[in-house]
């Protein structure tokens, strides 16, 4: 199949952005800003499918939007290396043009959320981004936004500046070398109050959490990660189950998901 430089592909679009500024903001973590008309569609929560620049590397990497900046049609991704593809990405350089395919799945519905309510957003290591720009769209509706982010030490700890710019944050980190010692269950169970809506994304671990406290909650959202191929619905090599189905009731996490009601699927 051969692109042009921009069009409409299942209602994606497939756009070479270009490269404003990438750096390291944690061991392994990148942040790299994007510019070009696909910035427009995008929603929050959810993720570009970038083309790694190497003839070996054959599948689409997909990165969570954790910024966008409509007026300047910028979009930030942050993304962890984690094996050849990812630190090819993270060698490209302000400038460059990249491949990119989307804005693709569901995001976080914030139109359950009205002004003078209260958010919880709850995010754990490389599934904090996504929450950030969900931050500052719920604080611009006047929405009051508690953040609870956990990560596994002091060096692994990102954007906590830019979630407090929106609201109350508590971070945990797993050895207690910064914040609160413990998990995001650790703040959360000793909260007093309900949040009028959930947004979650993280390990599977964590989203077992808040799927299993908020399981009857109308408003509460989990985020899931998943491998992918195709990145349109086509493959379905990144279904999950449905709960309460027959193994053959599935949905797919880049065209159903990857933001999902809690309690629908199996986490």
């Amino acid at each position: 199949m051969t692109f042009c430089s921009l069009e409409r592909v299942v209602m994606i679009l497939v756009e070479d952005l270009t490269i404003v500024s990438q750096r390291e903001i944690a061991p392994r973590i990148f942040e790299m800003v994007l510019k070009g008309e696909m910035v427009a569609d995008m929603q929050v929560g959810q993720f570009v499918h970038l083309k790694v620049p190497d003839p070996s590397k054959l599948l689409r990497r997909p990165i969570s939007i954790s910024e966008i900046d409509y007026d300047k049609k910028e979009a930030t991704i942050v993304y962890r290396v984690e094996r050849e593809g990812t630190a090819i990405l993270s060698k490209m350089v302000a400038g460059q043009a990249i491949d990119t395919m989307g804005p693709q799945g569901n995001g976080f519905d914030i139109s359950v959320i009205e002004a003078g309510q209260k958010a919880l957003l709850v995010g754990g290591g490389i599934g904090v981004p996504p929450l950030v720009e969900t931050a500052k769209q719920l604080k611009a509706k006047g929405v009051e936004v508690v953040s609870v982010i956990g990560f596994a030490n002091k060096d692994a700890v990102i954007l906590e500046d830019k979630l407090r710019a929106c609201g109350e944050v508590y971070v945990t980190t797993d050895d207690g070398s910064y914040g609160i010692k413990g998990y995001v269950s650790t703040v959360i169970d000793g909260f007093d109050w309900t949040p009028d809506a959930v947004y979650s994304c993280g390990a599977p671990g964590m989203l077992k959490y808040v799927d299993s406290k908020f399981e009857n909650h109308p408003h509460a959202y989990v985020s899931m990660e998943a491998r992918m191929a195709c990145g349109m619905g086509a493959c379905y090599a990144c279904v999950v189950h449905v709960k309460g189905e027959s193994d053959a009731k599935n949905l797919r996490v880049c065209e159903e998901g990857p933001v999902f009601p809690t309690g629908k699927v199996i986490v």
